[in-house]
């Protein structure tokens, strides 16, 4: 038997081949004209070239046509829609993310972390950050032929970090005129307008293809003011509710102050704020502090940020082939793209408490209760203002840098045919970023310090009568945002440019790469020729990440970070064998085994071994059995091994908060709690303003640290698929597929968390994790904390992938059906070695959907087209914000989990389904113009008070609204 003569073969192969695939959600199948004579190629996950394309590991394709077919303007969207696609931690949705990998975008196969999905370029690693993350961003859309998505661990074909799966994104070439797209979309609320313009170009002869292709992209911001979910703290269901708000506000206050007017609290004393308009320095001007929503003295700080902040792309890609000689080939690959992202976050919110910039002066001028104006108990003061005039802002740009050179070609010897590819790949990732909008700490401390009024200049200035301070500038933090005066920050342009200096930070990471290749065939077996690949690669990865030097020494209130600086080498060799054992017999029409294996050798850890071994067999023609088991690893990132300690204010959740946490219900952990805390008892985690959390999760009033490990090793893994392919012959062009799959890796390099280490703490007793952290004495919030890396506990998913396909022909148009869902079945980890600790579970929890499905169906008549998708998300559970508060969104009150130490309060959110459409029609000029709307009936998800992969309510990769969007492509 042919391969290439049954309904099986002719599916995969023009999926893959042509790749003319009939929804943005699932591969098309056979169409009635096949080649008869095909060339071999290579397909993602194997080494071997090959004319049969069918493969032992599921491999899923996205064609040229589907690209146009959709009204994504991303590669990244385009990959995220792919519903074997988890959700990355760093999204546009996120605007508090920092660091070098804020503004780029990620890709997260399985849930299980960007790191440990492997990107690639034609079959080439994509560059890469001190972190070891590959932004898919600096691709433009225009040079991309097809996307295949290798969801299977690929370790022994392609090394380290395909883990989760692998995706190869494959460039255009033997282009021939000139193509001219125009894009422009924006949400029906009026905002995040995205356009694109793109040229591609080509020229090709039966010797030579050059293609070219440019496109300039923007996509603009979305505020989080101008969203239901993202306007207040909790969605506008609680928009009064004063938890949605801070009294770290823009109108200044003096805190703690004992014995002020009307204060009865001796113990902590009370705060206060001026009174609009009046005198800053008369203490009869002030009244206590009112928090009331919106016509208090607090701040909504979302008022100021971005939901999704703005990007703009610039790129260009070459692609070259050059026939020299009639067996051998000059390929080469050139790539330029250049990425500005600005993020915008809320004024920072300084408390002089806990900043560290000491109170106010008892001999400051703008001290209202110091000396200078006739207060009875003179004392200094602390005080809280969130600096509302200087947003935080940062811009980041970076620029990437692609190169390859190939050579390639083939020979014989004998009747043994072969391939061979020899080449060098170079990746360059520079980075600029500019933050403005933190404050320099001892320039605030000056400012606030001792001042007084001169007669003699009629200014206030800083130091005392006879001895003025040099090189400072008085400020009063007091004076409420909108108030124009000589010290206030309102319109005083010097004021502010000596209290926000800004910040810059660069970064730089190379990637160097010798790589040669061969494959063919060693001996013809009976039942077909056994294939092998060999190859052997020595590559080199280099980076550095040097933040501000303010930054690295903690002069200002932007997180303190250190700098990265570091590489390592790696030399491998693979060797990939196909063996056909079986075919054209009952109930074996083929049956072939392939194995691989990678030796790496790495001179940070040493080496490691990764092997591979899959099966194909083909019972019937028209039906495939398929299944692999691979090993893979993980080695440590530039940054795990040597990155500077950074800050953060982290979400966190206090196992000893009695109203929240485990404490409340469960004695033993109480008991624990006791021994750090001297009021364990009553205990109530504080959040910034240093007032008790009204939710369970909420930000530290302090930065924790976190940091790297050298003594790293890498992680490891171990998945599995089995998978059945079926294309019936008496159905025509119906194909479906059912895959499991499973993936455990163990020896995860854990970026720990302050919610992990608490846990392990206090509610799994494990005590040498206690000592990560420190607690006050006086108030019991934990004061420092310091999460970096390690080696600990395992990760392990598991589920099921079907693809089903279906096209028809009539004399009504051509209706073709496609239907991809991913359901998982478990997904668990555990950040401890500790065998004793119960996994905790992922799944159904937060952004770990069990299941994500895609409907779309097509109808094409002659030159009209029209599509129609359905993405659909399950329903999720979550920690309910608060049972005290709102009952009546907590569905499962008290639930037992053992995983959890007592009981814990959860909330059911719904599944939700978002429906794209797209009209199409192929003008007579040779040009298309195509109108569409993602999420056409306006749908939201359901509020998400746990904020997964966002900064609000709402999970950040849920559609925030309508989005409607036109294309007009003209060919030449």
């Amino acid at each position: 038997m042919h391969p290439r003569s049954n309904l099986l073969g002719l599916a995969v192969r023009h999926a893959l081949i042509s790749s003319v695939t009939i929804t943005a959600a699932t591969p098309a199948f056979a169409q009635d004209s096949i080649p008869t004579t095909l060339d071999r190629i290579e397909i993602t996950g194997s080494r071997i070239r090959q004319v049969d394309v069918e493969t032992a590991q599921p491999v899923f394709a996205i064609s040229r046509t589907d690209i146009e077919q959709q009204g994504f303007s991303s590669v990244a969207d385009i990959l995220q829609n792919v519903t074997a696609m988890g959700s990355p931690t760093i999204s546009r949705a996120n605007a508090l993310t920092a660091g070098e990998n804020a503004g780029g975008t990620y890709i997260d196969m399985r849930n299980l972390g960007t790191q440990r999905t492997l990107v690639l370029i034609n079959g080439k690693r994509l560059g890469i950050s001190t972190s070891g993350y590959q932004d898919v961003s600096s691709l433009p859309v225009s040079s991309v032929e097809r996307i295949e998505v290798l969801k299977d661990g690929a370790s022994a074909i392609y090394g380290s970090d395909a883990m989760a799966g692998v995706v190869n994104i494959i460039t255009r070439s033997n282009v021939s005129g000139t193509t001219i797209n125009a894009y422009m979309g924006q949400y029906g609320s009026g905002d995040g307008q995205r356009t694109r313009f793109d040229v591609v170009s080509g020229w090709s002869t039966d010797r030579i293809s050059l293609t070219l292709s440019g496109e300039h992209s923007e996509e603009d911001e979305v505020w989080a003011k101008d969203r239901w979910f993202s306007k207040y703290g909790l969605t506008d269901r609680h928009p009064n509710d004063t938890t949605n708000w801070t009294t770290v506000s823009q109108w200044g206050q003096i805190t703690g102050l004992k014995g002020g007017p009307g204060c009865t609290n001796a113990s902590s004393g009370c705060g206060y704020s001026l009174n609009r308009g009046t005198d800053p320095t008369s203490p009869s001007n002030y009244h206590k502090t009112d928090t009331t929503p919106f016509i208090g003295d607090v701040s909504n700080a979302n008022d100021q940020m971005h939901v999704m902040y703005p990007i703009k792309r610039d790129a260009v890609y070459f692609d070259g082939r050059f026939r020299i000689t009639e067996s051998i080939n000059f390929r080469t690959e050139f790539g330029y793209n250049e990425r500005t992202s600005t993020r915008q976050i809320a004024g920072y919110p300084l408390q002089s408490s806990a900043a560290g910039v000491g109170p106010m002066s008892i001999d400051s001028y703008f001290n209202p209760f110091g000396t200078q104006h006739g207060y009875a108990t003179p004392t200094a003061v602390a005080w809280n203002r969130r600096t509302w005039e200087v947003p935080r802002v940062t811009t980041s740009e970076l620029k990437t840098y692609r190169a390859v050179a190939s050579f390639d070609g083939s020979f014989d010897i004998g009747d043994r045919y072969f391939d061979w590819e020899v080449g060098y790949q170079y990746n360059r990732n520079e980075l600029d970023s500019v933050a403005v909008g933190n404050l320099h700490k001892g320039r605030v401390a000056a400012a606030v310090g001792p001042s007084y009024y001169n007669a003699s200049t009629g200014k206030v200035e800083c130091g005392k009568p006879g001895v003025p301070a040099i090189n400072c500038t008085p400020w009063n933090p007091l004076v409420p945002y909108g108030t124009v005066g000589p010290n206030g920050l309102t319109g005083n342009s010097t004021l502010l440019d000596w209290l926000f200096p800004a910040e810059y930070t660069k970064g730089k990471t190379t990637s160097k790469n010798f790589f040669a290749n061969i494959a063919g065939s060693i001996v013809t077996l009976p039942a077909g020729d056994l294939g092998f690949a060999f190859g052997v690669e020595s590559r080199k990865e280099a980076g550095e990440y040097i933040p501000d030097p303010l930054a690295q020494t903690g002069a200002t209130t932007n997180l303190a970070a250190g700098p990265t600086g570091g590489d390592y080498q790696v030399n491998e060799a693979y060797l990939e064998v196909n063996v056909p054992v079986l075919a054209d017999l009952p109930g074996a029409k083929e049956l072939s085994f392939n194995a691989a294996t990678r030796y790496s050798d790495y001179d940070t850890f040493g080496d490691t071994l990764n092997s591979k071994f899959g099966f194909k067999w083909k019972p019937l023609g028209q039906l495939l059995v398929r299944g692999t088991w691979a090993e893979g690893f993980r080695a440590p990132t530039i940054n795990d091994l040597y990155g500077g300690g950074s800050e953060t204010f982290a979400q966190f959740s206090d196992p000893c908060d009695t109203v929240f946490g485990a404490s409340k219900s469960s004695a033993e952990v109480r008991t624990r709690c006791a021994r750090d805390i001297a009021n364990a008892d009553t205990f109530r985690q504080l959040k910034q303003g240093m007032t008790p959390v009204t939710t369970a999760t909420d930000a530290t009033p302090v930065p924790f640290a976190s940091g790297s490990n050298p003594t790293l090793t890498p992680e490891t893994s171990t998945s599995k698929t089995l998978g059945v392919v079926w294309s019936p012959s008496f159905i025509s062009n119906f194909n479906v597929s059912l895959d499991w799959w499973n993936i455990r890796i163990d020896n995860t390099i854990v970026a720990d968390s302050p919610n992990q280490i608490l846990i392990d703490c206090y509610e799994q007793g494990i005590t040498p994790r206690c000592s990560r952290l420190t607690r006050d004495p006086t108030t019991g919030i934990v004061s420092t904390l310091l999460f970096g890396n390690r080696n600990a506990g395992f990760m392990e998913t598991e589920g099921y992938d079907m693809d089903l396909s279906y096209r028809l022909d009539t004399d009504y148009g051509k209706f073709n059906a496609g239907w991809a869902t991913t359901y998982v079945s478990k997904n668990i980890y555990r950040s401890t070695n500790d065998t004793k600790v119960v996994p905790t579970p992922t799944n159904g929890i937060g952004s770990g959907f069990r299941i994500r499905s895609n409907l779309a169906l097509g109808w094409e008549l002659e030159n009209l087209g029209i599509s129609w998708t359905a993405r659909y998300y399950s329903g999720v559970k979550e920690q309910c914000a608060s049972i005290s508060l709102y009952p009546a969104e907590c569905s499962d009150p008290g639930v037992y989990a053992p995983w959890y130490k007592g009981t814990r309060n959860y909330n059911e959110r719904g599944s939700v389904t978002f429906h794209d459409v797209q009209v199409r029609y192929t003008l007579p000029w040779h040009a298309t113009v195509a109108i569409g709307a993602n999420n056409v009936f306006d749908k939201y998800g359901p509020v998400m008070y746990s904020k997964p992969n966002s900064a609000f309510s709402y999970y950040g990769g849920y559609d925030i609204g309508r989005f409607v969007y036109m294309k007009y492509q003209q060919r030449f």
